[in-house]
């Protein structure tokens, strides 16, 4: 077989394989590793750490509608808590994202909670991009070690559009949204 044939050839198995897969992955040897160039400094992990795994968070943000603190007769949808599947860039499951208090937690058990440090706008209708600092694990396992969690390449996820009034009061609307969460350990 010429060089040229051989090539052709891989190039087909390549694309193949491809084609089977879900729309938005890709097989696990053709990803990149995950960048903070691009990302707001505000949301970037300190120097000293390293990727340990990145997810896609794919679930529900829950709002309620409620009096505005210190103004009666003002109201507004205020966030109650997310629910969410923690997926590989493969599509398999690997955890879940819920609260509060915000908890991500393994399918081995082990899991986190923590303390926001920062936000960072994400576009119109986009929750915000997010870095936290982990809480030691408990359990465990995957989150063992954990020191640090962003919120990257956010979609939906926004308090509802539905207007929040005195006859919506306890009313809860659920949206849709999606997240990168890549979580980051101490490079030791």
């Amino acid at each position: 077989m010429t060089p040229r044939l051989a090539l052709c050839a891989s190039t087909a198995l390549v694309l193949a394989a491809c084609s089977n897969l879900p729309m938005g992955t890709m097989p696990p040897q053709a990803m990149t590793p995950f960048s903070q160039d691009s990302l707001p400094e505000t949301v970037k992990v300190p120097a000293g750490h390293r990727v340990a795994m990145e997810t896609v968070g794919v679930g529900e943000i829950t709002y309620e509608c409620r009096v505005k603190a210190g103004m009666g007769d003002s109201f507004e949808w205020v966030f109650v808590g997310p629910e969410a599947a923690l997926k590989e860039r493969s599509g398999r499951t690997v955890g879940r994202y819920f609260g509060p208090p915000a908890t991500w937690q393994s399918m081995d058990g082990s899991k986190v909670t923590a303390t926001q440090l920062a936000v960072a706008p994400a576009g119109s209708g986009n929750i915000p991009l997010q870095l936290v600092k982990a809480n030691p694990a408990t359990g465990s396992g995957a989150m063992t070690g954990v020191s640090h969690i962003q919120r990257v390449a956010t979609r939906g996820g926004v308090a509802p559009a539905a207007p929040c009034t005195s006859s919506s009061l306890g009313q809860k609307q659920v949206v849709s949204y999606q997240a990168d969460y890549i979580f980051w350990k101490p490079a030791a």
